[in-house]
């Protein structure tokens, strides 16, 4: 048609997750609109590939580029952009608006895109466990709800938020029901964090690219939906009942991160986390930040517990630690549930893997200077995998305490025995968040009010 107005230039920011999410949602198959290209940030190995055409509908039939972050401003001029979407998470304020700031000064807007116009309606109901940093203990959470609703008799679907690292097409809709399903999928290491604890748990897992479709696969098999979210993002599905964690490790976190502080003012139940480990000062601190930004929120105390498989062959022993790797990196942590662990159980010592370091994890060291003296378990490819290995081989030591919720001496060899230290959430004093969940399942007519999960103690 003569005078039609020009496709908007679009360049989506992300990190191989809530891009793709955005884009599925809101520009494929609008025609009012032209993505132009992703950026790739906080995942090595993502830039220089592409969405591919399977994915991303009619109107791309070459796919979509996706682009090192680094370039944005280049990228911006190159394209001619009209908008820049941001669409990553656990970033903390000022960096979303440096990053603004490049957009802008290369003549383009920039935009968030909020709930509204990115949750998907799900015909069951959905209880999403969010966060307002990474590492707070969503997925412990997640298992031990799964628990709970199954000796209700209740069947959950828990669906995992986005990490698709790997051939993409092949990932748009995954299903994980045992530990097998994972090597067919050939899944990274930080995959594997989130999804084998669920397995064992006996939860089966949903994850992948396409969302929608996820849903609709997940919602055949369940009476309810467990939304685990990643990092500190709000739910890709409009949630019937919202779980946010909240860190007093991290005090003051709450309102410095990226959508974290967005995530906790929608929440309709705060669980502050980790109680049994934090100071009572940092707890209070935490509370009444709550309470100042969100006073309707229901606010619950949780632990975090940790233990060793064999706490004899840690005792006296000179240790390793391995920790979950986005905790330690991009979280923000110095340290995790492992070095907790190797502590109480009375190490020796706990010596430094940054000595030993080599390849791609002596780069990760550089990138995170904040990293105290763990070793973070990173794995998004072979060579990071082989150099994970080789550090730990290389290590003066006589023990590894893997505080990675996966089985590192499964997936790696390694010329030291490996004792896992496990952590699971706990009910703290005061309301329970298992009070709030009975609540809300007798209130949907999902169980009787005389079958109780658990009490208000």
């Amino acid at each position: 048609m003569l005078n039609e107005p020009k496709p908007v230039n679009v360049v989506i920011m992300g990190a191989a997750g809530r891009d793709f999410h955005n884009f599925n949602v809101a520009f494929r198959d609008n025609p009012h609109y032209h993505v132009a290209a992703f950026t790739a940030a906080q995942i090595p190995g993502i830039s220089g590939r592409r969405y591919p055409k399977a994915l991303a509908g009619k109107l791309y039939p070459n796919g979509i580029p996706i682009l090192g972050e680094g370039d944005l401003a280049t990228i911006c001029k190159e394209y001619s952009v009209d908008k820049v979407v941001f669409a990553y998470s656990d970033v903390d304020h000022a960096t979303v608006m440096h990053k603004a700031s490049i957009a802008l000064a290369a003549g383009a807007d920039f935009e968030l895109l909020g709930p509204h116009r990115t949750m998907i309606k799900s015909k069951l109901l959905v209880i999403a466990i969010c966060a307002v940093r990474t590492g707070v203990g969503k997925s412990q959470t997640t298992r031990w709800l799964g628990r709970k609703l199954r000796d209700a008799g209740i069947k959950a679907a828990v669906i995992r938020h986005p990490m698709p690292y790997g051939d993409l097409e092949k990932q748009a809709v995954q299903r994980f029901a045992k530990l097998p399903d994972l090597d067919d999928a050939k899944c990274t290491i930080e995959e594997r964090e989130e999804y084998e604890p669920h397995i064992a748990a006996g939860n089966i897992v949903f994850a992948g690219v396409d969302y929608e479709r996820i849903l609709r696969e997940a919602e055949k098999e369940a009476q309810i939906i467990l939304w685990d979210g990643g990092n500190n993002d709000f739910s890709f599905y409009k949630p019937d009942l919202h779980i946010v964690m909240v860190d007093p490790l991290r005090p003051g976190h709450e309102t410095t991160h990226h959508p974290g502080e967005a995530v906790l003012r929608m929440a309709d139940i705060a669980v502050i986390a980790k109680t049994n480990s934090a100071a009572r000062a940092d707890v209070q601190k935490v509370t009444d930040n709550i309470r100042h930004i969100h006073p309707k929120a229901h606010i619950v105390r949780a632990a975090s517990l940790v233990t060793l498989d064999n706490e004899a062959a840690v005792k006296g022993k000179r240790a390793i630690v391995v920790d979950d790797g986005p905790t330690i990196t991009h979280g923000g942590m110095a340290y995790g549930a492992g070095y907790v662990a190797a502590s109480v159980g009375h190490a020796a010592e706990i010596i430094d893997p940054r000595r030993f370091a080599v390849g791609e994890i002596s780069n990760v060291y550089k990138k995170y200077p904040h990293i105290g003296k763990v070793l973070p378990a990173m794995g998004y490819s072979a060579d990071e995998l082989a150099d994970l290995a080789a550090t730990i081989n290389a290590a003066d030591c006589d023990v590894v305490v893997a505080g990675t919720p996966i089985d590192l001496g499964r997936l790696l060899k390694l010329n030291k025995p490996v004792v896992r230290a496990r952590y699971e959430f706990a009910e703290a004093d005061g309301p329970s968040l298992g009070f709030y969940i009975d609540i809300f399942l007798r209130e949907h007519g999902l169980i009787p009010t005389e079958k109780l999960i658990t009490s208000a103690a």
